[in-house]
């Protein structure tokens, strides 16, 4: 056994997409291992990540495959013999097990005697095998966009390569891919260790070694080390006592993990007088546009200061010019800010309406004019029904936030940091003397923007939120533009997830179906039915990946009704308190089993009669059955009604003793017609009363 180590070097790899594939190579790695035959199962393994290197590490490999032993079976006996001599099927066979004619055995089958033999396939050395197989494992990790590099060459990767080190034990592994062929050797940190080779006497060198040449491998290590010296150099620089703290920003730390190998951090100011920009701007700056962390006191307030993280160290007279630099540009960047938002003011949003017929939505829906006029009807038809159905909500401020949440486009702010649409808007309806319940309808107008965003705040801004996500699927669906496989160049997908999660978890419940919301954005029928299966899939996806539900417990909680999500919701909860109870578990196989007896007696042309005659109930079991259940569907109702799910089902679950003895005791298939018909319409009328929460025939019973 040794450890085998690899390590693919590029040119520098966008930070995005780094996580994604380290995590990928060392599941390619192991899988491979593990078909190989050369590790078992859950073989340990490590993987590493900088800018310019992928790297995984495996525990244990085996020196060379086992030899495997394998049953083939050949022709038949009448075909491979003729007269007892062996004809030439019977050669061939041989020859492809390996053995000779007269080693070849016999066995019967059903359909007769046919040749068998029992080939050995020999174990290859793990090294032969990596050689052959890892060029296919780096060719097939995915990635967002790839490159040639080579003229006449067919590999593509995300960056061209630059070296490559394979190692088994202290041996080398020649791994050949994209015109290089694996040493023993790494490389460090570009700047300050160089173009030095690094040579390694075994994988277990590999940290320590790159430490030497200023290169942290271990992701979560240069990950804690950033947020050490964060913490560090914010504490160091609090002269005044104001109890400064840089403010977390957990996608910037990863995004500066995965730009750095030897990271450092060094503090800048900047003037107090752009404290009078919003805060939003600032930020937005800091962080976007030159990857900074704002800093804050002890009130959360905004301090004129800032935190870069650098790919270097340096002496103090070096981090004194760093400094400077980084100072100067993000005094750039606000003193553009600062320009756009005077010169912003001077054309109030309400005048901006009218600009938007020069910016296009997508070239067969028009202008954002056209979408603020639908987006203003939407409103008005959602907010309607939601007034209606008894929810406060100011729906003037509504209608106007619905025309005026598209026109920070015409701006220059956002056309300069376009990241910052929504918020600009916002902040100038704010600063032009609009309602709160606009400035704040538009802010959250684009939330949730991911399963971890949040939603929107206000009952005004989850309507406008639903109404422009309405309109986009619908007009997107109404062109034939739906998302197919993997693609979804409109993001048709995060914009239904975004409805289905405020539906879901708006603070007040909006009183609206996943039919009136496909209806509202989709005026054609048959486009409205493509966008209300669309919302079913996304409401699926919801249940499972954002409230971790079960499989089973999603497909039986939808297949009694997808329409109301919040109920969908709660319907799931409740099955999965219960669902570990044995009587439940016992009353939703008993479930299953009537849904199947029915299934088979239409089948067979048994139809169930309309009502349960209870003349016709003989068997003492069914007449409990009946009996009980009848008294059960009235609670069962009265608390379904109330929405009190957990308690519906144990009471439904207190059926158990009823559903085992009718099962133990009454034969449903009867031979009398009358009979038959009657057993059928009883647990017809159990399965309908009981099932309205979830179909429980869906539930997987352990064991």
């Amino acid at each position: 056994m040794a450890d085998f180590l690899f390590e693919i070097g590029l040119e520098e790899v966008p930070a995005r997409m780094i996580a994604g594939a380290q995590a990928e190579l060392q599941q390619r790695v192991v899988k491979m291992l593990e078909r190989e035959r050369l590790v078992r199962s859950g073989a340990e393994a490590k993987s590493f990540a900088t800018p310019r290197r992928l790297a995984v590490w495996v525990k244990d490999v085996a020196a060379r495959q086992e030899d495997v032993a394998e049953e083939l079976v050949g022709p038949s006996v009448k075909v491979a013999y003729k007269d007892g001599v062996a004809t030439p099927a019977a050669m061939a066979f041989a020859k492809k097990a390996g053995v000779e004619v007269a080693a070849l055995k016999t066995v019967t089958s059903a359909k007769g005697e046919y040749l068998a033999a029992t080939a050995v396939k020999a174990g290859r050395p793990a090294a032969e095998v990596i050689v052959a197989e890892m060029p296919k494992e780096l060719a097939g990790i995915y990635w967002a966009k790839t490159m040639y590099w080579r003229p006449g060459r067919p590999e593509r990767f995300v960056r061209p390569v630059r070296w490559m080190l394979a190692m088994l034990g202290g041996e080398v592994v020649p791994v050949s891919f994209g015109g290089y062929e694996a040493s023993a050797v790494t490389y460090g940190h570009r700047v300050l260790f160089g173009e030095d080779a690094i040579a390694l006497k075994e994988p277990g060198d590999y940290e320590d070694a790159l430490l030497s040449g200023f290169v942290i491998a271990d992701v979560e290590a240069r990950r804690q080390r950033i947020r050490k010296a964060l913490d560090k150099v914010t504490r160091t620089c609090d002269l005044n006592g104001a109890g400064l703290r840089w403010r977390e920003d957990h996608a910037l730390v990863d995004k500066l993990t995965h730009l750095t190998e030897w990271p450092s951090v060094l503090m800048g100011g900047f003037e107090a007088e752009y404290l009078a920009l919003p805060e939003e701007v600032l930020v937005t700056v800091m962080r976007d546009h030159q990857s900074y962390f704002a800093v804050e006191d002890k009130d959360g307030k905004l301090a004129p200061h800032f935190l870069a993280v650098l790919n270097t160290e340096t002496d103090a007279v070096g981090m004194a010019v760093i400094r400077h630099g980084n100072e100067r540009v993000l005094r750039a960047r606000f003193n553009d800010a600062r320009f756009f938002w005077e010169f912003d003011q001077r054309v109030p949003l309400v005048e901006r309406v009218k600009l938007l017929e020069h910016v296009t939505f997508q070239k067969d829906l028009g202008s954002y004019a056209k979408k603020a006029e639908r987006m203003r009807d939407l409103a008005h038809r959602l907010g309607t029904l939601v007034h209606g159905r008894g929810v406060q909500f100011q729906f003037n401020a509504l209608l106007d936030s619905g025309s005026l949440a598209k026109t920070d486009l015409t701006t220059e702010l956002v056309k300069e940091f376009t990241e910052l649409q929504g918020i600009v808007g916002s902040l100038y309806a704010r600063a032009q003397g609009l309602s709160d319940a606009v400035s704040d309808a538009i802010y959250d107008q684009y939330k949730p923007e991911s399963m971890e965003d949040s939603v929107p705040r206000t009952v005004e801004g989850s309507l406008l939120a639903i109404v422009d996500k309405a309109d986009t699927i619908a007009g997107m669906f109404g062109l034939g533009l739906e998302p197919t496989g993997s693609k979804d160049p409109f993001a048709l997908r995060r914009a239904t997830n975004g409805v289905v999660k405020i539906l879901a978890e708006s603070g007040v419940a909006l009183p609206l179906t996943l039919d009136e919301v496909s209806r509202a954005g989709a005026t054609d029928a048959a486009v409205a039915a493509k966008v209300r299966s669309f919302f079913a899939e996304r409401l699926e996806f919801y249940l499972r990946e954002a409230r971790g539900q079960a499989y089973d417990v999603v497909k039986a909680v939808l297949g009694t009704g997808s329409n109301d999500v919040r109920d969908a919701v709660a319907r799931a909860e409740a099955v999965t308190a219960v669902r570990g109870g044995e009587d439940f578990a016992a009353v939703s196989s008993a479930f299953k089993r009537m849904k199947n007896i029915l299934a088979q007696a239409k089948e067979k042309g048994f139809a169930a009669g309309s009502n349960v005659d209870v003349a016709l109930l003989t068997e003492p079991a069914e007449k409990a059955l009946a009996e009980r259940s009848a008294e059960l569907a009235e609670k069962v109702k009265g608390l379904r009604a109330e929405k009190s799910y957990t308690a519906a089902l144990e009471q439904i679950a207190t059926l158990r003793p009823q559903v085992d003895a009718f099962f133990d005791a009454v034969m449903v298939m009867a031979p009398d017609a009358e009979v038959r018909a009657n057993r059928l319409a009883l647990l017809e009328k159990v399965l309908g009363d009981f099932s309205g929460i979830a179909d429980f025939s869906e539930i997987v019973v352990a064991g």
